[in-house]
C-alpha cells in the first residue's frame, strides 16, 4: 500500500485537530505517514494512525518563511512516491502545497471538503464559485496535493506504529531568501481558533458594535467568535475574525449568524457549515434562504435567553 504524506500542524509542539482529521482522511487512501517540522507530540500521531513519522527538526524551518518546508516536503515526495499529499487548508498549508505541487509537477486541489477513493482514483469534493456549485475533481498528473478544510472529518483513534524517522534535507540558498527577524504570539482569548472551531458564533451590523451578547453566547457553547465584513470595516471587531470571501473561510459543525444580512461574500465564507442558524430582525434577510433554522428577532433579546438556556442545560 502506498504512503500518504500528511503535513502536520503543531504550534508549540501541540498537534492541531485539523491534522488529526487529515490522518483520518489519509486512511481511506493508503498508509499514513506524518510529516512534522520541529517538535510535536509523536505519541498522539501514533494514536491517530500514523505508521511513520518523518521528523525534520532543524532551525531553518523556524527561521525562514515557508520555502524551506516546501523544499523539504517536495524532496520527501520525490523519495517516497506517495499516493497523495494532504496539507491543512490554512494560509501556510496552501502555500506549501502549491510550492510542492509545482516542484513535483503534480496537480493541486485546495479547500476540499471531502476526499474519497473512487475506482482506484482519488476524488475530492469542493464548494466553488461562492458556494453555488459542488465539484468533484481528480488530479491527472503526479501525486495529488490536496488542501483539506478543517472539520471535513471527525478524527478517529486507530493505533498506528508511530515509528519516528529523523529526516535531514539540504535546503538551497534560494529557499532562505526571506528570514523571520521577529515574531510575537497572538494574545490568547481562551476560545478555539476560528478556522478550526466546531462551532462558530458570528455577529454583524445588527450588533450595533456591541459584541458582548455574541461573545457570551459563544462562550456558553465553547465556540469561536466571527464577524461580518460590515462589522470589521466599522471597526467593531478585529479583521482577523472576519468570515467571508475576503476573510476566513470556515466549515464548522454549527454556524450561528447574528445580525448578519447574508451578503454573498459572507455566505461564501461559511455556507459549507454542516448546520446553519440565523438570528435577524428582518424576516426578508437573504441569510434566511441559506439556513437550517432561523429566528426572526432582535439578537440583543434572543441571545441572552439562548445563553441562559444553554448554561441551565449544562448544569
Amino acid at each position: 500500500m502506498s504512503e500518504v504524506l500528511v503535513l502536520i500542524d503543531a504550534p508549540d509542539g501541540k498537534v492541531t485537530k485539523p491534522s488529526l482529521e487529515l490522518l483520518t482522511i489519509a486512511r481511506r487512501i493508503g498508509e499514513r505517514s506524518a510529516v512534522v517540522f520541529g517538535a510535536a507530540d509523536t505519541g498522539v500521531l501514533g494514536e491517530y494512525g500514523a505508521e511513520k513519522i518523518y521528523q525534520l527538526d532543524d532551525a531553518v524551518y523556524a527561521d525562514y518563511l515557508v520555502a524551506p518546508k516546501a523544499e523539504a516536503l517536495a524532496q520527501l515526495v520525490a523519495d517516497k512516491s506517495p499516493a497523495a499529499v494532504l496539507v491543512p487548508s490554512s494560509a501556510e498549508g496552501k502555500e506549501i502545497g502549491a510550492r510542492v505541487a509545482l516542484k513535483s509537477q503534480s496537480g493541486l486541489i485546495t479547500d476540499a471538503v471531502d476526499v474519497a477513493v473512487d475506482g482506484g482514483a482519488i476524488t475530492t469534493t469542493q464548494s466553488v464559485f461562492a458556494g453555488n456549485f459542488t465539484v468533484a475533481a481528480q488530479v491527472t498528473q503526479g501525486a495529488p496535493v490536496i488542501a483539506v478544510k478543517p472539520n471535513s472529518a471527525a478524527p478517529e483513534q486507530v493505533a498506528g506504529a508511530g515509528a519516528v524517522e529523523a529526516v535531514s534535507v539540504d535546503i538551497s540558498d534560494a529557499a532562505k531568501a526571506v528570514k523571520i527577524t521577529s515574531s510575537s504570539p497572538k494574545a490568547a482569548s481562551g476560545r478555539p481558533e476560528l478556522t478550526e472551531a466546531a462551532i462558530v458564533v458570528s455577529g454583524g451590523r445588527g450588533t450595533g458594535g456591541d459584541f458582548s451578547q455574541v461573545e457570551e453566547f459563544a462562550d456558553s457553547l465553547g465556540a469561536a467568535v466571527g464577524a461580518s465584513r460590515a462589522a470589521v470595516d466599522s471597526g467593531w471587531y478585529p479583521h482577523s475574525f472576519q468570515v467571508g470571501q475576503t476573510g476566513k473561510v470556515v466549515s464548522p459543525q454549527l454556524y450561528v449568524a447574528n445580525g448578519i444580512s447574508g451578503a454573498i461574500q459572507h455566505r461564501a465564507g461559511m455556507q459549507t457549515s454542516k448546520t446553519i442558524v440565523a438570528v435577524n430582525k428582518d424576516e426578508e434577510a437573504p441569510i434566511f434562504e441559506l439556513v437550517d433554522f432561523g429566528v426572526v428577532g432582535d439578537l440583543k433579546t434572543v441571545l441572552p435567553q439562548a445563553t441562559e438556556e444553554v448554561k441551565k442545560r449544562k448544569g
